[in-house]
């Protein structure tokens, strides 16, 4: 079997995507990992059995085994901040490869994001202030946004360049002539490629589709303004590729950085996150019980999907007071569907956020088997159980992976 497989979280973010992605390399013959949405904000841990931890953020988290990453043209790419990364790995950029059409963020972008965000005071949306919704914004307005293609040409790229910083207000702090030899640089040391290279690793062996964040944050399907500026459900993965297995990544408890609806969240729950952290633009981790109503949610408007990858299923065993919230109660209401609204239609999803931050668990309980109820509630086979960090800790009940064997 030589099928491609899309790995997306069904929840806020944070899910485990990096881990799973990494454990599908070490599995099978992966030919390269295409990240298909986000940017630099990206935060995908990886931990090898050797215990080198790296998180990852525009590379893709096969890097450490020796796998390609592509950046499709739906990448924010963030140059300075793939350098950086750069570094932290070895410069694997021979690794690398970025479609030509991607949008690049810029510093001004980013200084741009963190003073909007600041502005807004008490009622931030939740940011992680690298400029990723500020580049995506700018794009919209300009149709000469910066893009791949002009680290080619230094010309380009300060026409291009100049045009965002006079369209943000020059900041002495940050110098165009600076950057301008940054992106550059940049252009020397990665491989730009037209869009049809990405037919070709397609066409060439099994790929792995890694996505950034999670469906309850996608633009359109969030709950707005809480948001991304990305698409993170399956749609922009189907605009590359005719066929893949649509892979969903839940936790067995549910997780959000930053403001926001979080119905199930519990500040009782002590539960250990070594890689996430109070952030200055994401604000507080929160943690909270299973969520299967907005889980649900998340299934449903992402077109559905194939398979479950459930992690951290090490947790419950030293978590009693952990359950699962199958229901809501909206002011002495039931509600045990989120019901989505019309496709872009921003006014019905500030509408439910409105009703979520009034919401309140409601039925609750706490399984035998954690797998089994989950994949039971979601109406998905779980494929893929991760009971630590590493790719030794998965199991892989029934998923085929890329290269054609079946895993235990």
């Amino acid at each position: 079997m030589n099928e491609h497989v899309a790995v997306v979280d069904l929840g806020y973010g944070d899910a485990g995507k990096g881990t799973v992605v990494d454990a599908l390399c070490a599995a099978g013959s992966v030919r390269a990992v295409l990240r298909f949405n986000g940017g630099g904000q990206a935060a995908h841990n990886v931990v090898l059995p050797s215990g080198r931890h790296h998180t990852f953020a525009q590379f893709g988290s096969g890097t450490l085994r020796g796998v390609p990453t592509h950046l499709t043209r739906f990448m924010v790419v963030d140059p300075l901040a793939l350098a950086a990364e750069a570094a932290a790995l070895d410069n694997p950029f021979h690794l690398l490869t970025v479609d030509e059409d991607a949008l690049l963020a810029t510093p001004w972008h980013r200084a741009a994001n963190q003073r909007r965000e600041v502005a807004r005071g008490a009622s931030r949306h939740g940011s992680c202030g690298m400029g990723v919704g500020e580049t995506m914004s700018y794009a919209i307005q300009q149709p000469d946004a910066p893009r791949a293609r002009d680290v080619r040409s230094r010309v380009s790229l300060r026409r291009r360049l100049a045009a965002v910083e006079e369209f943000y207000g020059a900041d002495a702090d940050i110098p165009l002539d600076d950057v301008v030899e940054a992106f550059f640089a940049f252009g020397q040391a990665v491989a730009v490629v037209d869009s049809s290279y990405a037919d070709f690793l397609l066409g060439d062996g099994p790929c792995v589709f890694e996505g950034a964040q999670g469906v309850l944050l996608d633009e359109w399907r969030g709950w707005h303004p809480h948001t991304t500026w990305s698409t993170t459900t399956f749609d922009n993965v189907a605009a590359l590729c005719s066929s893949f297995v649509r892979l969903g990544v839940v936790r067995t408890y549910t997780t959000r950085h930053g403001a926001g609806p979080f119905v199930t969240a519990d500040p009782s729950l002590d539960l250990a996150e070594p890689h996430n952290g109070v952030g200055d633009w994401q604000g507080d981790f929160r943690v909270g019980h299973f969520d299967a109503v907005a889980h649900r949610y998340a299934v449903e408007v992402a077109g559905g999907v194939d398979e479950l990858a459930i992690t951290h299923l090490d947790v419950p065993s030293d978590n009693p007071d952990l359950r699962i919230c199958t229901s809501y109660d909206l002011e002495g209401v039931p509600w045990n569907r989120i019901v989505p609204g019309p496709f872009r239609d921003l006014t019905y999803q500030e509408e439910l956020t409105a009703l979520l931050t009034r919401a309140r668990p409601g039925a609750m309980r706490r399984p035998v088997d954690w797998s089994d109820e989950i994949g039971s509630l979601l109406g998905t086979p779980v494929t893929i159980e991760s009971w630590g960090p590493r790719a030794t800790d998965k199991r892989f009940p029934g998923h085929v992976i890329p290269g054609g064997r079946t895993g235990r």
